[in-house]
């Protein structure tokens, strides 16, 4: 090879092969590599694979390369040798729902010279099209579709795009990543804005424009051009950005990269990437459930009726029920309409993403899968205009050491309006949790969502970097990301406020301490059980979970476990949040 495409200017370096591991006959073809081509570089990933018994050669090799290699890991050499840079041959595993970890390869790539930078493992979806199943969705066979019997199952499955080159959410988070500016500093009370210069060769002035955008609970209040100002290739510029922060609200500032010119592949004006930055005033919260609370007390006292299983609350508008075998709502009906087709539940479990394939077998040996809420005891007390309802509970399954202590509140007030908080303790010997949350099973009328939160993409604690706050709307069919082989999807991180609705009625929650959300036709068992997205079937509600807190996404399928600041292994915490069921008008 080297012989033949000895002339091909595009190649840089030559590599000895893949995983392959090393020995005398790749010490040879290096040597002569660089006798016949003195002038390219040379790698060979697997040379770190060898007989600990030996003494190898390493002198012709210009570059220390690695596969999937954690950030510890990359730190320990940088530190320990580093006498070579360090290239990362294959890195960010783009299969199913991720990758989570771009952010912090790319600080790593930048924070250090000797990084040369990586290769993300891998642009497409290899799937093989098969026609269109009845329900219009196109059949994708992967490993074992064809009766084969060595296979690797939907592992050719991990680009960033699907087979048919459609954009997977992974490649709308490489992007953005990959921009070509950052803020690297700005000062609300001055105005003064630094950023830093990406570029190799281009100042910043000469290759994007930049417009902002001043948001106020997700609405627009101001917007804007920046004038042109220089930042060289590589290095920082100042300019100045005076906006008006108003006294209430969430606000943020959001810098938007407009290509400035028109290049072979891009048209003039194409969006680069943005920068967002949160410049609300002090304990400013977002005001957009205060909407849905009345102004005016309902004074009528609620009608409690306890039985042995059962609490049934009666307001003017509104009819509940709590199962205090499990100290959640069975029943939420509200001017007369029924909201819930199946119980609430406590939901601890997700359809494992690919990047799960490793955990999931510690969760499921946890039995997180199967887990249910077990209430113990419940109290009832009684005021002018609310009851508040308190359990002690807890998460367990069959088999295992009760896996959540829980006690719940309801504060239930004449209006209607429901404030949970929900206290657990985790037994720590169990592993970290795929998520924790309420999950709802809602009539399928609400089917209109409105978020403020990260969007309009799904997004997770470490997969928002193409995410942006702001006010949103969407059917729901709309938030769920079609992954070829079904996975957990279309999560919202860092919501304040979520309401389900259609045109006469609907329903809201929120919270002070932001939440992630989820609102789908499916399942997470649905998910699970299906192999392929054209089989799926949807439920009879729209499934809404409202979530503490998700595991991180990560891309272990191949690469590093969850970085721990993205892993949710809290042992001790509490779950805030409003429930506001309501009628138009």
């Amino acid at each position: 090879m080297v012989e033949r495409d000895k002339n091909r200017f595009c190649i840089v370096m030559w590599s000895m092969g893949n995983e392959s591991a090393y020995g005398c006959n790749f010490e040879k073809a290096l040597a002569w590599t660089k006798k016949f081509d003195p002038d390219r570089i040379t790698q060979y990933e697997s040379a770190r694979y060898r007989n600990y018994d030996e003494t190898y050669d390493y002198s012709n090799l210009d570059v220390y390369s690695r596969m999937y290699p954690a950030l510890s890991e990359i730190q320990e050499y940088l530190d320990k040798d580093g006498s070579k840079p360090f290239l990362l041959v294959e890195y960010c595993h783009s299969m199913g729902n991720g990758p989570g970890d771009f952010e912090d390869y790319f600080q790593m790539i930048q924070d250090n010279d000797k990084m040369c930078g990586g290769f993300v493992w891998e642009w497409c979806d290899h799937a093989i099209a098969h026609g269109t199943a009845e329900n219009g969705k196109t059949i994708y066979a992967y490993g074992g579709d064809h009766g084969e019997e060595i296979h690797d199952g939907n592992f050719c499955m991990d680009g960033l795009v699907y087979p048919d080159r459609t954009v997977h959410t992974g490649l709308l988070e490489y992007k953005n990543v990959y921009r070509p500016a950052r803020v690297i500093s700005y000062d609300k009370e001055s105005g003064e804005l630094v950023l830093h210069n990406y570029m190799d060769f281009d100042d910043l002035k000469d290759y994007v424009k930049i417009s902002y955008e001043l948001t106020q609970d997700g609405l627009v209040i101001s917007k804007g051009i920046l004038p042109e100002f220089s930042v060289a290739p590589h290095g920082e510029g100042k300019t100045n950005l005076k906006i008006n922060v108003p006294e209430n609200g969430k606000c943020y500032l959001k810098l938007i990269y407009h290509l400035k010119k028109e290049l072979p592949l891009l048209d003039e004006d194409h969006i680069l990437g943005f920068d967002e930055i949160e410049v609300s005033k002090e304990d400013a919260k977002c005001k957009l459930a205060e909407k849905w609370i009345p102004k005016t007390v309902v004074d009528s006292e609620l009608q409690v009726n306890e039985n042995d299983t059962q609490i049934h609350i009666k307001g003017r508008e509104f009819a509940y029920t709590v199962d205090k075998r499990t100290a959640l709502f069975t029943e939420m009906k509200f001017a007369g309409r029924e909201y819930l087709n199946h119980p609430m539940e406590l939901n601890i479990w997700r359809a494992p993403t690919d990047n799960d394939m490793y955990i999931k077998s510690e969760w499921k040996k946890a039995h997180y899968d199967k887990a249910y809420t077990r209430a113990y005891t419940t109290e009832v007390v009684q005021g002018k205009h609310g009851v508040k309802i308190t359990s002690h509970a807890s998460v367990v399954a069959e088999t295992v050491q009760k896996i959540l202590d829980v006690t719940i509140t309801w504060k239930i007030e004449a209006t209607g309006k429901i404030d949970a908080d929900v206290a657990v303790t985790k037994d720590d010997e169990f592993p970290d949790l795929p998520r924790f949350g309420v999950r709802m099973f809602l009539d399928k009328k609400l089917a209109d969502v409105r978020f403020f939160g990260m969007g309009p993409q799904e997004s997770y604690r470490d997969k928002h970097q193409a995410a942006s706050h702001g006010l949103y709307r969407a059917n729901v069919g709309d938030l769920h990301e079609d992954y070829i082989r079904p996975q957990e999807n279309g999560s919202h991180y860092d919501c304040e406020y979520v309401e389900l609705n259609n045109s006469r009625y609907g329903i809201v929650a929120s919270a002070e301490k932001a939440f992630s959300f989820n609102a789908s036709y499916y399942t997470q068992e649905e998910l699970e059980k299906k192999t392929h997205n054209y089989e799926l079937i949807e439920s009879d509600s729209v499934v809404f979970c409202v979530d503490y807190a998700l595991n991180g996404i990560g891309s272990n399928s191949c690469g590093p476990v969850v970085l721990e600041q993205y892993r949710f292994d809290d042992v001790l915490f509490q779950f805030q949040f409003t429930l506001i069921p309501y009628v138009k008008g």
